[in-house]
């Protein structure tokens, strides 16, 4: 009759039960599977994130300090305040920035790991189209070249390389949005992760202008930024399901402030 190797054998030294090896240090052989930490789940690698946190990170000299996104204009003509910073914050990014620049990061990144050259520049080429006004623009390409041109020798990926050689020959704009999506897939910064990161970084940026224009304190400023989390969750959801036909934002508000902006005789921001 068949018998586990587990139970009770009978051998010339009588009955014994089988016991699990162990190694010179007492524990169980090192052939069988550990338990699992709980407390420490192992995941994949990090270094896409580390990417991420330090395209984002405030010292990154991304250009973003000298914007305000419009912010300044808005303050200029009084139609904002501590209490309305929330609201506009959501709108720019519903209205503006979500199917502007971060479907355009989207649709560059896809380009970029898909090693289409030809579509980055038709992404780049499309968004830049949509800047109307002439500070804003300069603002996308200004901060956009100097992303590119760092990023080329930070991290070592040919299709980041590629794309600020096409730039510096003038061969596409290099706004600010294709070039972070370019450089977020060339370091293998994951689609999603790489539009949420970006558009952290634009309100991260508002949160600092707003701080400086003594619309808001330190505090309030995390309170906002907090605040503004849901908002962008969803517009990176929505940039993801467009396509090139669908890319472009209105905030016609913002464009009349802007262009008022960028004829003030005295102004702390580019934009």
């Amino acid at each position: 009759m068949y018998r586990n190797e587990t139970e009770t054998a009978s051998t010339d030294a009588g009955p014994l039960r089988a016991r699990p090896r162990r190694s010179a240090r007492g524990s169980e052989s090192a052939d069988r599977t550990p338990p699992v930490d709980l407390a420490h789940p192992r995941g994949p690698s990090l270094g896409a994130f580390l990417v991420g946190l330090q395209l984002t990170d405030s010292a990154f000299p991304s250009g973003f300090y000298t914007l305000s996104h419009g912010l300044e204009g808005f303050a200029q003509a009084g139609t904002v305040e501590q209490d309305t910073l929330a609201a506009l914050l959501a709108d720019l990014l519903r209205h503006g920035i979500g199917p502007g620049d971060a479907t355009a990061l989207a649709l560059a990144h896809r380009a970029a790991s898909a090693v289409d050259p030809a579509g980055v520049i038709l992404v780049d080429e499309r968004l830049y189209a949509t800047k109307l006004g002439r500070g804003i623009r300069l603002a996308a390409t200004r901060t956009g070249r100097q992303l590119i041109d760092l990023a080329a020798e930070v991290f070592d990926a040919p299709v980041i390389t590629a794309y600020a050689a096409a730039v510096a020959r003038r061969e596409s704009p290099g706004t600010q949005a294709v070039a972070a999506g370019v450089v977020h897939a060339g370091a293998g910064v994951p689609i999603e992760q790489a539009v949420a990161a970006d558009l952290f970084a634009f309100c991260a940026s508002f949160a600092g202008a707003a701080v400086r224009l003594r619309l808001t304190d330190h505090r309030r400023a995390q309170v906002l930024l907090r605040g503004a989390a849901p908002v962008i969750e969803a517009v990176v959801h929505e940039a993801l399901d467009r396509d090139l036909a669908d890319l472009g934002g209105h905030t016609f508000a913002a464009d009349v402030v802007s262009g008022r902006h960028e004829r003030a005789e005295a102004r702390m921001f580019a934009t």
